[in-house]
């Protein structure tokens, strides 16, 4: 009997999917993106997810990440991985997914790479694991729509939503997310792209993006059909 992962991966084969990654800096408001598209469209959407890295079994793996990034960057990130191939291969024709295993590798693993936090073999491991899913299983994306945001601004909305394990994240390392996010998405300079990008300026308050989503919606939603 097949178990529910392989039997996802058993039904990936040969399906046409379409896929919407929303990205973007922490609390650059993916999440609010991915409510009003619930709500206000047929697109089944999928949330990142943080519960599940809060909680593997009564480990936090986020919080031992943030407070010793040196020693649990690898056990985060090889389950980040695990999660996020979990999320693109769910069954839904058409889903919007917050975040995806694309980014988890270029921007989250490689911060931790750069920063001089994640040593050489731990990389090396996470990369081999990437390189090998993503050469051996279909992981489509239609389209990218990046919420591009200023650290700062990111940096504000982190204080006022009061996360726990979000306390220890000091600007400097929203401004290396930051960076790494626009060479991928706006300069392409570092990783290759998976998808077309839409790119939307979050830096405004929820009404501002709401609005934003409204006008931005027959674009996204074109990519379902492609």
């Amino acid at each position: 009997m097949l178990s529910s992962f392989e039997g996802k991966l058993a039904r990936n084969e040969g399906d046409k999917k379409t896929v919407i990654c929303i990205e973007g800096n922490i609390a650059s408001g993916k999440t609010t993106c991915v409510n009003y598209f619930e709500k206000n469209s047929n697109i089944e959407v999928l949330a990142e997810p943080v519960s599940k890295w809060r909680n593997v079994r009564g480990h936090n793996p986020l919080a031992l990440m943030y407070q010793d990034p040196e020693r649990w960057g690898i056990t985060l990130q090889t389950y980040v991985q695990l999660t996020m191939l979990d999320t693109h291969l769910a069954t839904a024709d058409v889903r919007m997914i917050e975040r995806s295993l694309f980014s988890a590798k270029y921007i989250f693993v490689e911060n931790l790479f750069r920063s001089g936090k994640m040593p050489g073999v731990d990389y090396a491991v996470l990369s081999e694991w990437f390189d090998w899913i993503t050469t051996n299983i279909c992981i489509p994306v239609d389209l990218i729509v990046y919420l591009k945001t200023s650290p700062q601004t990111c940096h504000e909305r982190l204080k006022q939503r009061r996360r726990e394990e979000e306390k220890v994240i000091p600007l400097e390392y929203l401004e290396s997310i930051h960076e790494l996010y626009e060479d991928w998405l706006i300069k392409q300079t570092s990783s290759p792209l998976p998808a077309p990008v839409l790119v939307i300026p979050a830096d405004h308050d929820l009404q501002t993006m709401l609005h934003q989503y409204e006008e931005n919606r027959d674009k996204i939603l074109a990519a379902s059909r492609l």
